[in-house]
């Protein structure tokens, strides 16, 4: 039946893991930056380091073992079977609450989050506060499937999770993203009102700065952040935007250089103090690449990029309920005033203590206690 929720869970060969120890072990490394931090990239020592780890120590059974702890599906949708995390509570009366990723991230990101969130009372929370989490894989990503034609964008995703989410039987859900995540739920809120109870996200790339007057303190940040970013942050994205296809060979063929392609961004994007090991651990970062090796999928997932930029999508308003967390070490903190035009019903803003872009991922306990606070409004 094209309509099936399939059961699925993550079983990758042995070939795969023979095939990347053999990988690791025979890199052909480039010789060492030659500046004693990362502003040339991500440092020779270190990841050379991480991938004698990756080829010696981790093993990659215990932490599949781990993802495997939550229930995980796949479904046809519009041609392509999307694979999805589903977290039931126990808790009758939970509201439903479809989770988005973004790039470099996967679902990977939310395992420290779905008990709290779905079993609240088991964590110290209260059971009024549990949710039922789904936590989909975009499209050529992970384990969904690989588009096979260009169309994938922003606003044909949204459109899929909220097919999904009436599959599952949830006619009425609140949804919550960040990175690629935060503009798929911004959609998904815009295209379907009559369900989508609420959105909550962490960041706006696609709001236009209101330059009139003197900025407030919380514009001059973003201003800074979005120069720095344009200046020196900004090279992946102008080249999975571009030229996805070309990247690709590098980081399908060698290990070392996906890892690095993405572990830079861990850096560059976490609230950790100059490293990304003092923030999450190396077998939490380690989950993550894994997630983008053993599927293949460094140019179905850059494609997202291709897909999305310079290509105009259809403008819509965002006209459900909205929450918007600031972390302060996101790539381009949101502002409430540039976002009101197109998010018309703002209805709570935190700005957060600590924590960068990858929220749920980096501070757990934070980034469960800000949906609580929020979700609590709409149930």
């Amino acid at each position: 039946m094209r309509d099936a929720i399939n059961p699925f869970r993550i079983a990758v060969g042995d070939a795969v893991l023979d095939d990347l120890r053999a990988r690791l072990r025979n890199t052909r490394w480039p010789e060492a930056e030659l500046v004693d931090d990362w502003s040339q990239g991500a440092p020779l020592a270190w990841i050379k380091e991480v991938c004698r780890y990756w080829a010696e120590t981790y093993d990659w059974r215990s932490r599949e073992a781990l993802l495997n702890r939550f229930d995980q599906f796949t479904t046809e949708i519009d041609g392509l079977d999307i694979h999805f995390v589903h977290a039931r509570s126990p808790h009758p009366g939970a509201m439903p609450l479809i989770i988005t990723h973004g790039w470099p991230g996967s679902v990977v990101e939310f395992q420290k989050v779905l008990g709290p969130l779905t079993d609240p009372s088991a964590y110290g929370g209260a059971a009024a506060d549990a949710f039922h989490v789904v936590c989909p894989s975009l499209p050529g990503f992970g384990f969904s499937a690989k588009p096979t034609t260009a169309g994938w964008g922003v606003d044909r995703i949204a459109a899929a999770w909220a097919v999904l989410m009436n599959r599952l039987g949830y006619r009425r859900y609140g949804a919550q993203g960040g990175d690629w995540g935060s503009a798929v739920t911004a959609s998904l809120g815009a295209q379907d009102p009559e369900h989508c109870a609420g959105i909550h996200i962490t960041l706006a790339m696609g709001t236009r700065p209101k330059l009139d007057g003197d900025p407030s303190p919380q514009e001059a940040r973003t201003l800074q952040a979005i120069k720095f970013y344009r200046d020196w942050d900004s090279g992946y994205s102008k080249q999975q935007a571009t030229r996805p296809q070309t990247l690709a060979y590098g980081l399908t063929d060698s290990p070392a250089g996906q890892a690095a392609w993405i572990l830079e961004k861990f850096w560059a994007w976490t609230d950790c103090d100059g490293h990304p090991e003092n923030i999450l651990g190396r077998d939490e970062l380690l989950d993550n690449v894994m997630l983008y090796w053993v599927s293949a999928t460094a140019a179905s997932s850059a494609r997202l990029y291709w897909e999305s930029f310079g290509r105009r999508g259809v403008a819509r308003q965002v006209k459900v309920p909205t929450g918007v967390a600031v972390f302060p070490k996101e790539i381009v903190p949101p502002v409430r005033r540039w976002m009101e035009g197109e998010f018309t019903d703002i209805r709570h803003w935190s700005e957060m203590s600590k924590g960068g872009h990858f929220a749920a991922f980096e501070q757990p306990e934070l980034f469960v206690a800000e949906l609580r606070a929020y979700f609590r409004t709409l149930r």
